[in-house]
């Protein structure tokens, strides 16, 4: 008997089912991205290997504009999430106020909500301050269901930090600028990084919001592949989709990348 099979035979029945788990979920992906390559105008027939279908996204000015207004989207959302976070758990988690809780478990009730409802809301409160869809409602949607997304990092670097150093700060004379500059930004940092990358990853990835609240001249990509998949899928739409997977992997990689190492840092103190 050959070691190879003694080691096929070795593998456990908890092993098999780890292993049919992953390849049913990662199943999907795999073959998106190996017909993404397929040199056949037909997404489903083999005929060869070729790139030539993500030269035709570099050429293609609709889905190059809508990568802009996705970066543009992801990256204002992303950031504002982050700084509304930020302020909001360093104030909730300083102070001690009637409804503190239940202020901090606001912060996470949009994670609760179907993403139809919030976007259907989205779009009501856009059409009822007089303002039209386009790239600004886009980045104000965004904003609002990033927020939760953004929070979470920052309210775990934030368990047990030690509050005494900003005051051991002012009790050195600096101000409150200079103290959350040199104090407590550089303690905070990974939380911070982690909740940026995090509403990234959630806003650049976004469908049903971008659909409803995205007008004339504001399609996002994920918009913009559902317009073509309409039409029928092609190797294009699977090279435009494999090419969000891999930069939503590459975000996802830095994101447990930094959250890893804000978690084997510790506690700030």
């Amino acid at each position: 008997m050959s070691v190879s099979t003694n080691k096929w035979r070795r593998i456990t029945g908890a092993q098999w089912l780890t292993l049919v788990f992953f390849l049913f979920l990662y199943g999907p992906l795999i073959a998106l991205i190996g017909l993404s390559f397929n040199e056949n105008r037909s997404a489903t027939i083999w005929t060869g290997f070729s790139f030539d279908w993500y030269g035709r996204l570099l050429a293609n000015d609709d889905l190059l504009a809508a990568a802009r207004n996705s970066l543009i989207v992801a990256l204002s959302a992303a950031s504002l999430a982050t700084l509304i976070s930020l302020l909001a758990a360093v104030v909730i988690a300083r102070n001690r106020f009637p409804g503190r809780k239940a202020v901090d478990g606001l912060f996470s009730m949009p994670l609760l909500v179907p993403d139809i409802v919030f976007a259907i809301g989205a779009l009501l409160f856009v059409l009822t301050i007089g303002l039209s869809p386009g790239l600004l409602a886009l980045v104000m949607a965004h904003t609002a269901f990033c927020i939760p997304f953004a929070n979470l990092p920052i309210r775990a670097r934030l368990q047990g930090f030690d509050w005494a150093l900003l005051d051991a700060s002012a009790d050195l004379y600096a101000s409150r600028g200079r103290t959350m500059i040199r104090v407590l930004m550089p303690l905070m940092m990974p939380g911070i990084l982690a909740g940026f990358l995090l509403a990234f990853i959630v806003s650049l990835d976004d469908f049903i919001v971008s659909f409803f609240v995205s007008g004339p001249g504001s399609i996002t990509v994920p918009v913009y592949v559902f317009g073509l998949i309409r039409l029928g899928v092609t190797p294009e739409v699977n090279a435009i989709a494999s090419a969000i997977v891999m930069i939503s992997v590459v975000m996802t990689v830095l994101f447990f990348f930094v959250n890893s190492r804000s978690s084997r840092k510790g506690d700030p103190r």
